[in-house]
C-alpha cells in the first residue's frame, strides 16, 4: 500500500497508515506533480544495459529488517548483473518521490518503489514514469499471465502500464478466538448479516462506553475505510465512459446503508467516536485489537505479525471479510493493494533500470525472497504458489484472498486518489448523520468526482 504504507513485520512501512489521511496527502502531492513538466520517455531508453553503470533506487522502507530485505534482493540482482551497481535510498516518502519526478535532473532516482497505488493514474497521465509496455513486449512477458487482474488495475491507466506490482497487500478479518469462545461463537461470519449479529454479541457496554466492542465500524477506525468495505459488494467505480458510478451502482448504497446500520446497532456514532478517541496508535502495541478492547478488526496481512510482536494474550483467528448476503458464493474475496515499481521518465539509464524492475517484479525467486523478508504477499501468480514461500498458517488466509478471482481494488484514475477522498468524505458525513438523503448524497458525490477528474484532463 502504501499504498499508502503497507507491511507485516511491522513498522508503518508499506502498510496503509490510515488510508483517509494518506489519500489526502497523496492528492496534495499529485497536484504538485501535475504542475511540473515531467519529461518524455521517447528518446531516453537508448542506454546499453550491458555497460557498466550505477542506478539509483528510491524506496520507502525504513525498518532495519525491511531495509535489509530489499538490499538483499538488490545484491542478488547485482550478482546477476555485475555491470550494474544499485544505490538504494531508504525512507523516501511519496511526497519526496513525486517532487523528485517533477523536478527531474541528476538528483532524481532512476527507479522508484512507491507505497501509494493511488498515484499511478497521475504517474501514467503526466508521463512521470515511463510506459513499461514496450519493455514487457521486448522481454516477451505477458503481464496478464504474470499478475492477477486487480494488480494490473492499480499499476496502469488508460492503456499505459507505467508501473508493475512489487508486493501485494490483502485485507481480511482478524478476530479474538478467546472472545469468540467465551461468547459461544464457533466460526467467523461469512455474510454481513451474520457479522452484525456476532459484532453485537461480542459487544459489552460499560456506562457510556464499552468493556469490549465487537467491531469498530466507523470510517475513522483505522482500515475501516469506505473503499475497503465496498470491495465486499463488488462495486464498479466508473462506467464505460469514465464517469463516476457511485450513484448508479447499487453496491455503494448497499454498503453505506449497512455500515450506518452497524454504527447505530453498536451504540451510535457519538458513543463509538468517544471510544475510538481512546484507542492506541495503529502501529503500536496498544492497538485496540492487541489489547482486547475490540474483538474483530478489518486489516491487512501485516497485522498478524504486529499483533504477535505485541505479545497478545489471546489466540488470533484470521478469515476473509464477510460479503453481501446476496454474494455469499463469492466469500473469500477481499480488497487488494500493494507496492508499485517504475522507471523515472527523466532517467537516462532506462534499459538498465528495466533490468532491475524486471528482476524485482517478475522473477519468482526474487519476489518470494522479498515477500519472505518483509512478510508481505507475493505479487506474481507463480510466487503465490511457490513452495519456498514461508508464512504462519494463519497468513494463508491473505494469500488465498490475493488469489481469489473476485478480489478487487480501486482503479487508477487521472486524479490519483482524489475521487476516493470525495467518496470517503460522503461516508464521514453519512455515518455521523449530517447527510440524511443517501441517494442525493451519492448523486452529488458522483458529480463532484466527474468535475474534479475533468479538471485534470
Amino acid at each position: 500500500m502504501f499504498r499508502t504504507d503497507n507491511t507485516t513485520s511491522h513498522s508503518p512501512h508499506n502498510t496503509p497508515r490510515s488510508r483517509g489521511a494518506t489519500l489526502l496527502a497523496v492528492a496534495a502531492a499529485l497536484a504538485l506533480l501535475t504542475a511540473g513538466c515531467t519529461g518524455s520517455n521517447d528518446s531516453a531508453a537508448d542506454d546499453d544495459p550491458r555497460a557498466k553503470t550505477t542506478l539509483t533506487l528510491w524506496h520507502g522502507w525504513s525498518a532495519p529488517a525491511e531495509v535489509k530485505a530489499i538490499e538483499d534482493n538488490v545484491k542478488r540482482f547485482e550478482d546477476r548483473h555485475p555491470n550494474i551497481t544499485v544505490k538504494t535510498v531508504k525512507n523516501m516518502t511519496d511526497a519526496k518521490i513525486q517532487q523528485a519526478l517533477r523536478a527531474g535532473g541528476s538528483q532524481a532516482p532512476d527507479v522508484i518503489a512507491s507505497f501509494t497505488t493511488d498515484s499511478v493514474g497521475k504517474f501514467c497521465d503526466t508521463g512521470a514514469l515511463v510506459d513499461l509496455g514496450p519493455f514487457l513486449k521486448k522481454a516477451e512477458i505477458d503481464a496478464a499471465k504474470v499478475f492477477h487482474q486487480p494488480l494490473l488495475d492499480y499499476t496502469r491507466f488508460d492503456g499505459n502500464q507505467c508501473a508493475l506490482p512489487l508486493l501485494n497487500d490483502a485485507y481480511g478479518l482478524y478476530y479474538n478466538k478467546d472472545a469468540f469462545k467465551k461468547a459461544g461463537i464457533t466460526a467467523p461470519p461469512k455474510t454481513w448479516s451474520e457479522f452484525e449479529q456476532i459484532a453485537k454479541k461480542l459487544t459489552r457496554h460499560r456506562g457510556d462506553g464499552y468493556e469490549q466492542l465487537g467491531f469498530m465500524p466507523n470510517y475513522h477506525g483505522y482500515e475501516t475505510t469506505s473503499m475497503h468495505y465496498a470491495a465486499q459488494w463488488s462495486p464498479t467505480y466508473f462506467d464505460a465512459n469514465g464517469k463516476s458510478n457511485v450513484a448508479k451502482d447499487p453496491a455503494f448504497a448497499k454498503m453505506m446503508t449497512f455500515q450506518k446500520r452497524l454504527v447505530d446497532s453498536l451504540g451510535g456514532f457519538a458513543k463509538l467516536e468517544k471510544y475510538r478517541n481512546t484507542f492506541g496508535d495503529e502501529w503500536g502495541a496498544e492497538h485496540p485489537f492487541h489489547t482486547g478492547r475490540v474483538a474483530m478488526q478489518l486489516d491487512g496481512e501485516w497485522r498478524l505479525g504486529m499483533a504477535e510482536d505485541a505479545g497478545v494474550d489471546f489466540e488470533i483467528g484470521t478469515a476473509p471479510l464477510p460479503v453481501a448476503d446476496e454474494l455469499a458464493a463469492d466469500y473469500g474475496m477481499g480488497y487488494l493493494s500493494g507496492t508499485i515499481m517504475g522507471i523515472a521518465a527523466t532517467s537516462k539509464k532506462q534499459n538498465a533500470a528495466w533490468e532491475l524492475v524486471k528482476y524485482m517484479t517478475t522473477d519468482t525467486a526474487a519476489v518470494v525472497a522479498f515477500a519472505n523478508g518483509i512478510r508481505n504477499i507475493p505479487s506474481t501468480v507463480e510466487a503465490l504458489e511457490s513452495p519456498d514461500l514461508r508464512f504462519d498458517p494463519r497468513f494463508r488466509t491473505f494469500v488465498d484472498i490475493a488469489k481469489h478471482p473476485k478480489s478487487s481494488t480501486t482503479p487508477a484514475q487521472v486524479d490519483g486518489g482524489a475521487y476516493q477522498v470525495t467518496f470517503q468524505d460522503l461516508g464521514y458525513r453519512y455515518e455521523s448523520g449530517k447527510v440524511k438523503d443517501l441517494q442525493a448524497g451519492l448523486a452529488e458525490t458522483a458529480r463532484q468526482i466527474d468535475v474534479d477528474i475533468e479538471k485534470q484532463k
